[in-house]
């Protein structure tokens, strides 16, 4: 269980400070992507706005009498300088009017045309092909394409994305480096706590395991001077419930405790078949039919002791609670690479969707008022649930919908 609670706290801790650091440098790349595209753009809409040439500057773009838009912000007067920008013109059936690669160096006539064929035949009016931002603009004789070399500002971009997830990723394997080497001492006093717990049932469940052996040693000799009445039977009805208890608790402290079991290849169809005989003179007493349905020669590999063990909590389970003259249904199929084991029992309504994810607890009970009639003592699927895991299997509850109630266990095959 500790080791389950360490692993989830870093899983959570990895998951948490992956989710935050992909947040963090996708947004800030994002909005660097966007503000080239949106610098970019602005000057491609001057460009587009004068049929591909720069207006005339005074001492700022704003006061410019040739632009109709004016842009959101100031641009220097050194933009149609530092701006390498080619035009290509297309009429509407495709042909090649007219290029212009006075303004780039890089780009040449057919070069040109190329890109010009290339981004006409995309429905988007702008965009990003190779290192080049292109806005394409309808006019009369066809459209106008410009394409604005964006080369530098990408070559930025690119850097600081590397830079970041570079930066990012040592910063993840240092947290998480942290985060393994101190999550012993962050859980260390839940492992205190968790470890006296079960130091005090296992302490506790022997100190009183001698007292009961006394008590009921004293009431053997006690009905022996007196003779058998209602006192002596009650003493000795609770003594031994109160002794199943303390063995149960005990069962499942050292199950919880222990690391690991021996599991040998042991064959289910058979365990199965003769645990629910077992249960057969009780089922016929308490007026339960039986249906049994049972795969032959499945094995699986698992402890024979604690397999009979678990059988027997659900069988006994399904005999306690099995509404009167109802009757239980016992089945094991192969599933995949699990044997499934299936075991319903009718009941006079259906458990609360919100208490079937509870039974398994300890000591939990949908109904307290049934404590007498059943006699148990709310620990039997605690049991059950830890023999399961202990065979790295899973095991669950459900409803269906001819009021039973079934437990299903997968154990691997």
């Amino acid at each position: 269980m500790i080791k389950k609670l360490k692993f989830r706290l870093i899983i959570l801790s990895m998951s948490s400070l992956f989710i935050l650091l992909a947040v963090l440098v996708s947004g800030m790349n994002i909005i660097n992507y966007n503000s080239i595209s949106e610098e970019a753009d602005r000057i491609l809409e001057i460009l587009s706005h004068n049929k591909g040439t720069f207006p005339e500057f005074k001492n700022e773009y704003n006061n410019t009498e040739n632009f109709v838009d004016k842009p959101r912000k100031p641009m220097s007067p050194e933009v149609p300088y530092e701006s390498r920008f080619f035009v290509v013109l297309i009429d509407d059936s495709g042909n090649v009017l007219q290029t212009n690669t006075n303004k780039i160096k890089s780009v040449n006539s057919d070069q040109a045309v190329e890109y010009g064929l290339k981004v006409s035949k995309n429905s988007k009016p702008s965009g990003f092909v190779d290192v080049y931002r292109y806005i394409i603009s309808k006019e009369n004789t066809g459209k106008r394409i410009i394409f604005l070399e964006c080369r530098k500002q990408l070559d930025s971009f690119y850097s600081f994305l590397y830079a970041s997830i570079s930066m990012s990723v040592i910063g993840y394997i240092i947290v998480i480096a942290i985060i393994f080497f101190f999550s012993g001492k962050i859980l260390r006093p839940i492992i205190e706590s968790y470890e006296k717990q079960k130091r005090f049932i296992t302490d506790a469940g022997h100190e009183i395991k001698t007292p009961l052996t006394i008590i009921n040693a004293n009431t053997d000799i006690l009905e022996a001077e007196i003779g058998e009445n209602e006192g002596i039977y009650d003493i000795r009805t609770q003594t031994k419930k109160l002794t199943e208890l303390t063995n149960n608790l005990i069962c499942l402290a050292r199950m919880e405790e222990a690391e690991q079991i021996e599991l040998i290849e042991i064959p289910i169809s058979e365990i199965l078949s003769e645990t629910t005989k077992e249960f057969e003179p009780i089922i016929k007493h308490k007026n339960i039919s039986l249906n049994l349905s049972v795969a032959p020669l499945l094995s699986i590999k698992g402890n024979t002791k604690t397999i009979e063990q678990l059988l027997s909590i659900l069988l006994d389970n399904a005999v306690k609670y099995c509404s009167q003259n109802g009757h239980i249904i016992v089945s094991l199929q192969k599933r995949g690479k699990y044997a499934e084991i299936s075991i319903a029992n009718t009941v006079s309504e259906n458990i609360p969707k919100d208490d079937l994810s509870k039974i398994f607890d300890r000591f939990y009970r949908c109904d307290p008022s049934r404590n007498s009639q059943t006699g148990g003592h709310g620990i039997g699927l605690s049991i059950a649930k830890a023999i399961v895991q202990r065979h790295s299997g899973k095991i669950y509850a459900e409803n269906t919908d001819r009021l039973q109630f079934k437990i299903i266990v997968l154990l691997p095959t």
